[in-house]
């Protein structure tokens, strides 16, 4: 079992280190093949008319300088690796319903996917209040990752998985709902700065609508939400 670790949070990030964690309690071999630096919102662009540079780290370790759909590709078709699976996350923050087209962690599934390679997107919801558990992430994705890869696999589809966020007593892996990623937009806003001469986004993630049946109503509930989207 080989397989390609990436996200859009950059190589440092802490849940890539997490879903590092996760793969490594199931006791499977893996490539981290992951951007140099964040690309978060990047959706899916990538890089066809610029170098693209790779350091190598470490035996495993790459880090590009490129978005995390050209990580998957570089992988692919220039590193010669072969992966079983391809896990992209885990995101600090959720990807869910409107975020999946704005999503470089989703994008690096979804460009997986388009190759035949079964992937799944992995997010954590977050709540400013609350501390991150990265270590009891780990091993919620661990248990996640393996139920899910057991699971029927069509063709032409990934999976696209958020975590909610518990308080940190809360150490049982919290119920999975299948679910579909929510329509309603995001509420979107923006205010007007004198000293800056332009507009400032200034949304609230975490007020946006949880439309019934939903990604979004899941994991605002505690729920591990788990959609099976179709390229």
């Amino acid at each position: 079992m080989h397989v390609l670790l990436t996200n859009d949070d950059g190589i440092a990030a802490p849940g890539l280190r997490a879903l590092e964690n996760a793969v490594i309690q199931l006791g499977w071999h893996y490539t981290i093949v992951a951007p140099a630096m964040e690309q978060s919102q990047c959706g899916h662009r990538v890089t066809t008319h610029q170098i693209l540079q790779v350091e190598t780290l470490a035996e495993n370790r790459n880090a590009v300088h490129g978005t995390p759909a050209d990580c998957v590709r570089l992988a692919l078709f220039a590193l010669d690796l072969k992966p079983d699976l391809v896990l992209s996350g885990i995101n600090a923050g959720g990807n869910m319903g409107q975020d999946l087209v704005i999503s470089g962690t989703v994008a690096a599934a979804r460009e997986a996917a388009y190759h035949g390679i079964r992937s799944m997107a992995l997010s954590h919801y977050m709540i400013r209040e609350l501390a991150v558990d990265w270590q009891r992430t780990a091993a919620w994705m661990a248990e996640i990752v393996q139920e899910t890869y057991a699971q029927d696999h069509p063709p032409s589809t990934f999976w696209n998985i958020n975590l909610p966020h518990l308080p940190a007593e809360r150490m049982a892996l919290p119920p999975r709902i299948l679910c579909q990623p929510a329509r309603s937009p995001l509420n979107v806003s923006y205010s007007f700065s004198k000293d800056m001469q332009g507009y400032i986004y200034s949304a609230s993630y975490a007020s946006r609508p949880r439309d019934e049946g939903s990604d979004v109503e899941a994991c605002f509930s505690g729920n591990v939400a788990v959609s099976l989207l179709r390229i």
